[in-house]
């Protein structure tokens, strides 16, 4: 079994290759930990099974879109003119330009990525646009480079599944929202006991299910980490072939799994850090 800084540089390593390639190379390309990008088993890896599509949003750059996401988390963070928003795991920029976009000039956006080639992409795509309220920075999740309660929104997409820490990426992510602020992140969980074998496979066809885990348990290292209010604002199935379902169950198994509640899933969820007083955790009247 890897370590942590062990998978942390697989995926380092794995994205600084992706931020080289264009999207469309990308969706048939690889976004998870330990996964290659070719394999003896014949699938590809194909991350747009995971994507959703940005074209239509308010601010997006399609320089900046690498197709890495599961989700559109900035669609349901309830941003505002003037907020402060961090992104987690910030990539090319993508995330952070439409919410640009919405906080407008009076507001700022915060990027963090650990790869420094992701970093340097970004600066170049803000630079060419003249943005000057986008900030990237060189940093991981588990120890954000910015200071306590800082930010208004937090959004991340397809990113903390690949974090080993998940406990301390969310308590960071605590750490530096204001009181009263929240975060409305996308990402890949498990629902039910999948096949044995069938996540490894999965992972391998759609990178971005490696390091995913239960809905259940992703939900409670968030109530953890001190949120309330925690919603699942949406989720999505993410369909895999029958060529890799076949591997491990019958035709008719194949068909009950898909009509089961079983499953690898695309969700966004919500949570709010409480204000002082009341709404803390543990204080029994919220």
């Amino acid at each position: 079994m890897k370590t942590d800084n062990e998978l942390k540089q697989l995926v380092k390593e794995k994205y600084a290759q992706i931020a080289l390639q264009s999207k469309e190379e990308n969706e048939t390309s690889c976004c998870g930990a330990g996964c290659g990008c070719s394999n003896d088993t014949g699938y590809r890896n194909d991350t747009a099974v995971m994507a959703e599509d940005y074209a239509q949003l308010q601010g997006y750059v399609s320089g900046a879109d690498l197709g890495l996401g599961c989700g559109l988390p900035t669609e349901y963070a309830q941003i505002k003119e003037g907020d402060t928003v961090l992104d987690l795991g910030s990539g090319a920029g993508n995330d952070c330009f439409v919410a640009r976009s919405i906080v407008g000039e009076s507001g700022k956006v915060i990027g963090v990525d650990m790869t420094e080639v992701m970093i340097e992409k970004a600066k170049r795509n803000a630079a060419n646009l003249g943005f000057t309220n986008v900030d990237f920075r060189l940093g991981e999740i588990e120890d954000l480079p910015l200071g306590s309660d800082r930010v208004d929104v937090v959004v991340s997409n397809c990113v903390l599944n690949l974090v080993p820490g998940k406990e301390q990426a969310f308590k960071e992510t605590f750490r530096v929202l204001k009181p009263g602020g929240h975060f409305s992140i996308s990402d890949i969980v498990l629902a039910g006991q999948l096949p044995e074998g069938l996540q490894q496979d999965a992972a391998m066809y759609a990178g971005c299910v490696s390091g995913a885990i239960q809905q259940d348990e992703y939900l409670e290292i968030i109530r953890k980490a001190g949120f309330v209010n925690i919603q699942v604002q949406k989720k999505r199935r993410i369909t895999l072939p029958d060529e890799i379902l076949l591997q491990y169950l019958t035709p008719e198994g194949v068909e009950a799994f898909k009509n089961s509640g079983t499953g690898i899933f695309s969700v966004t969820v919500y949570a709010e850090k409480p204000q002082p007083g009341c709404c803390m955790p543990g204080t029994g009247c919220c």
